[in-house]
């Protein structure tokens, strides 16, 4: 089986940590995010996974060096040359993605984390002689969101987009099963396989939902980055508990890589990600937080609903809190109070940030 990820563009609401690196190899708890899509993958049965990229090729291309064969997984790259929305990817990847037998792939757009019911959604496509199944998830409010209308059988009927009378309270999550046959349907040119390609589908009945049971965030933007981290870990704590920390100075669901130094007298938790070659100083207060790989906190410092980017530095008796982004390599000196600061790769803070502010 092969499958394609919507390695897609720019990642802007991510940023500054998309500054650094394309979008799909931000971590998240621990590792690339695009690791966590092509591990469920592999499991589903995929063999060959498709990127489709249109930034930072280059650094994709050492990415996939890197991982093909730890991952024991075929992948490789289709270019865009323009952003070619969410259908184009596909025509672009044809050869690849048609086998000759009919087989059906997977799509997904990368910055989805959920439980991934892969194997469950491709019998559910297979048992229905779907062309596409939609996995969705119900939402407390639909008005925000496009809304699938189906049926007691999960066949779609319609689409909705930001209802504002109750139609139904399903959404896209953005990964999809299809069947060879869909390809007939896109042309190469940038289009969206949700306006363009799904309505069609639906129209000739062959367009199915599978709803997901389990959590589901789209973590391209940082509160919802660190609001997927806590479904994660809350995930990780009921299937996978022995790979959490335990201990004294232990609250709630922590996850810490075993190359990294966490100092005495500390709190850590609950929902954080200490990531390897991290040093954490004495005293040091943790708490939903996401701390990547080589970064230094200093002694007796308070870190909360922040993300602290690659190889940075917080310096000692200082406290992050209000959704703190700091870029690769920041630098703050010691006893800072940083407010919703958002600040760019290689700076250095020598003064506190009171109150919400971009640091160029």
């Amino acid at each position: 089986m092969r499958a394609l990820i919507l390695v897609g563009g720019y990642g802007t609401r991510l940023r500054p940590l998309t500054l650094s690196c394309p979008k799909p190899l931000v971590e998240f708890a621990n590792k690339p995010m695009i690791i966590h899509q092509i591990e469920a993958l592999k499991q589903a049965g995929c063999t060959e996974v498709v990127l489709a990229i249109n930034y930072q090729p280059e650094v994709m291309m050492g990415f996939i060096e890197e991982w093909q064969e730890k991952l024991g997984v075929k992948i490789v790259c289709s270019q865009e040359k323009e952003p070619m929305g969410t259908a184009g990817p596909l025509a672009l990847a044809r050869e690849t993605l048609d086998d000759g037998k009919g087989t059906p792939f997977f799509v997904l757009n990368s910055d989805v984390i959920c439980d991934y019911p892969l194997k469950d959604m491709l019998d559910f496509h297979k048992a229905r002689g779907a062309e596409a199944t939609i996995l969705v998830t119900k939402v407390d409010d639909p008005t925000k969101y496009g809304v699938v209308v189906m049926d007691e059988y999960g066949q779609v009927q319609r689409f909705v987009e930001k209802p504002k009378e109750f139609v139904g309270d399903k959404i896209n999550a953005g990964i999809y099963v299809c069947s060879p046959s869909i390809l007939k349907r896109i042309e190469l040119r940038p289009t969206s396989i949700e306006r363009e390609v799904f309505p069609h589908v639906a129209a000739d009945n062959m367009l199915y939902a599978y709803t997901l049971n389990g959590y589901w965030m789209d973590v391209g933007q940082p509160k919802d980055y660190l609001k997927g981290l806590h479904l994660y870990l809350d995930s990780m704590a009921i299937r996978q508990a022995a790979l959490l920390a335990h201990g004294p100075g232990i609250s709630g669901n922590v996850l810490v890589d075993p190359t990294a130094k966490i100092g005495e007298g500390c709190l850590i938790g609950p929902d954080v990600s200490i990531s390897a070659g991290c040093v954490i100083g004495n005293g040091v207060r943790l708490s939903h937080c996401v701390i990547m790989r080589g970064v230094q906190i200093k002694d007796h410092t308070k870190v909360d609903l922040s993300i602290i980017g690659w190889g940075s530095r917080v310096g000692t008796w200082s406290r992050l809190e209000n959704h703190c982004v700091l870029g690769e390599d920041v630098q703050c000196k010691d006893e800072l109070y940083l407010n919703g600061a958002i600040v760019l790769p290689h700076k250095e803070i020598k003064d506190s940030v009171p109150s919400p502010a971009i640091i160029l």
